[in-house]
């Protein structure tokens, strides 16, 4: 049976917004026969780069871009580009990749208030949480003999640990929310048992920026001998700045006795590259859980802090340079700029769009979902809204469980009217979402993406495809 036109076209579309460049570029398939001049590649990569980066330089993107600031990038680069061959297993070639390192572990290790630096510097914050899980399992293993082991953290904890469960073969016990959308620490002491490795929450989950009750978390760990282990990879490099600045935040870092590890993104509002995370443990003891050494290998004596073997310094450098370069002064400029303008979208949310629901109250993003009538029923579908507001040019994060957005605030969105304009474009999405009660979405809930199919209709199978297709050469056009 032949495609129709309308099949063929909902195809190409297809294609072109997975491949966009698949008409405008050649597709390399095979290593070309003679190298392409330097000079045009960098151009051609120049255009993709300056497409790409519009939307979000405009400040209407969520999270994704925590800087913004070309210069700063342009700095980072430079100081990347010192060390970009440079491989910091090899730290008889390149010492300075211990100072790097070094100092931005004790850089954090002071910020989260840990009472020595100890702490690796990580590939992002899946790596540091998938990490600080091998290190529990480990030591729950060597110390007492767990040989079935499970993890108890709330059901809004970063799907990481999931993966890093999953891959692990530790069991993941699901802990629900209070009417806060915070975790329910009743709940968890329940699923804790002889094989639970340790405790996680969250400083602030991905879903909706909330900082889970880590003091009573922490009791919790205490009181049944076990880690906790915060993962704040998202919130940590802002949190502190926020406390600084007279915001109401709750304790969540080592200052609390019951935490034993945490995690912070510096590619995110510490502003580094992308690539980079801060994994803290308390003692030395559970972090050295996750080294690897070999004896007996004929390549030589092998050490590695981690999964990873060969690492990149320019990353490690340009870490480094972020943190010195801005300083306290800095960092605190940037949070105050992020904090105010989060508290206008949410203040115009509650003032003029009575459809919607604020989730809690966090600090650094707005999650909203559908308010809900006198029956208990939602007023509008909220992945319409996430429709209309697409179309006038926004990217937010699409959630489920509730359907829900969030506006992640980074540095662009912070710009004069951004916020403003945000207000007047949400209004009018709402509206939208109103006016076509009923009607299927075109967007929902897919990790990642702007917008994807219905997160309750996404299949697994459909979801590996997408993986599948953005692991391709685009198909000629």
């Amino acid at each position: 049976m032949s495609e129709s036109a309308d099949e063929r076209s909902d195809l190409e579309r297809m294609l072109d917004d997975l491949f966009p460049y698949r008409r405008t570029t050649q597709t390399h398939r095979r290593i070309p026969e003679h190298g392409e001049d330097r000079d045009v590649l960098l151009s051609e990569i120049a255009l993709m780069a300056k497409a790409e980066d519009a939307q979000g330089d405009a400040g209407r993107v969520s999270g994704s871009l925590y800087s913004g600031d070309h210069e700063h990038y342009h700095f980072l680069a430079q100081v990347f580009e010192h060390f970009a061959h440079a491989n910091v297993l090899q730290r008889d070639m390149y010492p300075s990749a211990t100072k790097f390192e070094g100092e931005t572990i004790a850089m954090s290790a002071d910020l989260f208030h840990a009472p020595e630096p100890v702490g690796v510097v990580t590939s992002g914050g899946s790596d540091s949480l998938v990490h600080a899980l091998y290190s529990y399992r480990e030591q729950a293993r060597e110390a007492r003999g767990v040989r079935m082991p499970n993890v108890v953290l709330p059901i809004t904890a970063h799907v990481a640990l999931r993966k890093g469960a999953h891959w692990m073969g530790i069991e993941v016990r699901d802990a629900p929310l209070t009417a806060a959308y915070v975790a329910d620490v009743d709940a968890m002491a329940d699923l804790v048992d002889d094989n639970t490795i340790c405790l996680v929450g969250s400083a602030g989950d991905y879903a909706h920026g909330l900082i889970d009750p880590i003091d009573e978390i922490g009791a919790l760990a205490l009181d049944r001998g076990i880690g906790l282990h915060v993962d704040g990879c998202l919130g940590g490099f802002l949190l502190p700045w926020a406390e600084e600045l007279g915001y109401d935040v709750p304790a969540w870092d080592f200052r609390v006795p019951g935490v034993t590890s945490l995690s912070a993104d510096t590619h995110k509002y510490a502003y580094a590259l992308k690539g980079t995370s801060v994994l803290l443990y308390r003692d030395a003891g559970l972090r050295s859980r996750q080294w690897f050494a070999s004896t007996d290998w004929p390549g030589g004596l092998y050490l590695s802090p981690g999964l990873a073997g060969s690492r990149s310094g320019g990353l490690i450098a340009s870490t480094w340079a972020a943190m010195v370069s801005m300083g306290r002064e800095g960092y605190l400029e940037r949070a105050a700029a992020i904090l105010n303008t989060n508290d206008t979208i949410k203040a115009g949310i509650r003032e003029a769009m009575p459809e919607l629901a604020i989730i809690g109250d966090p600090l650094f993003m707005t999650s909203f979902t559908s308010a809900t009538d006198a029956a208990g029923e939602d007023t509008l579908d909220i992945y319409l809204v996430n429709d209309a507001l697409k179309k006038r040019g926004w990217r937010m994060n699409a959630l489920q469980l509730p359907p829900a957005l969030h506006f992640c605030i980074t540095g662009p969105n912070t710009r004069p009217g951004v916020a403003e304009d945000f207000l007047a474009d949400l209004r009018a999405a709402v509206d939208y979402a109103l006016e076509h009660r009923g009607e299927p979405a075109a967007s929902g809930a897919m990790y990642g993406f702007g917008s994807m199919p219905n997160g309750d209709e996404t299949l697994r199978t459909v979801m590996g495809g997408v993986l599948d297709a953005m692991h391709v050469a685009a198909p000629d056009g």
